[in-house]
């Protein structure tokens, strides 16, 4: 299974927000798995809505 370029950006920037938030102490190590996939969902869709602007305009109403 090949992963598309957008998807190691989303791991890349996943990855380095995670090592920054251990750097700076807001996150422990031991709290890495749960971090990291939290992060993860939030940059991919994220993500994915900028991709795609018809999905991001009906889902604009949603955080209201």
């Amino acid at each position: 299974m090949r992963k598309t370029s957008q998807d190691e950006q989303i791991l890349r920037a996943t990855k380095e927000i995670v090592v920054k938030f251990i750097e700076t102490g807001r996150i422990s190590p031991t709290g890495f798995p749960e971090a990291f996939k939290t992060i993860y969902r939030a940059v991919d869709e994220t993500v994915r809505l900028a991709a795609d602007p018809e999905t991001a305009d009906e889902n604009a109403g949603e955080a209201s």
